[in-house]
């Protein structure tokens, strides 16, 4: 039998495996804030695929923090994740403080909490607002082709 048949393709809802620095990062957080982060991942890694002109996401650390950067495409800004060290039993989704994402957050989702022009905060006793993250993740994953479109005359 030839190698390749004996090789299983991966039903198209199962998680993709995350590098072995970033799962060792997710291997080191508490049970308690891991399980939130891992949907968190999973919600960025969806939203990535179902938005057209994102592409793949490159998966990898920045900071130590685990981070998505659409470098196929170049298509959006960098989005961390991580637990809030400070406080326990938060998390958050990071974005470049430098761009307008937070104030654009901020108007859409008030309901949310924010830190600064940094990160949404996130309860790990809370549910995952999937719907507003989802939308404020589609715009983070699609800044910069956004913001080409509007600086072309």
């Amino acid at each position: 039998m030839p190698a390749t048949a004996s090789r299983s393709k991966r039903p198209p809802s199962a998680r993709p495996a995350a590098p072995a620095a970033v799962a060792a990062v997710f291997a080191a957080y508490p049970n308690r804030i891991r399980t939130p982060l891992e949907a968190l991942r999973q919600l960025i890694l969806d939203t990535a695929r179902t938005t057209p002109g994102v592409g793949a996401l490159e998966e990898t650390l920045k900071w130590g923090q685990p981070s998505y950067l659409t470098a196929e495409t170049g298509s959006g800004s960098t989005i961390r994740i991580d637990q809030v060290k400070a406080e326990p039993g938060r998390y958050a989704l990071y974005v470049h403080c430098q761009t307008d994402l937070i104030a654009t957050f901020r108007e859409l989702y008030p309901e949310l909490s924010f830190g600064g022009n940094r990160c949404i905060l996130l309860d790990d006793s809370g549910a995952l607002p999937e719907q507003a993250l989802r939308h404020c993740i589609g715009l983070a994953l699609t800044y910069h082709r956004r913001k080409r479109r509007v600086e072309t005359p």
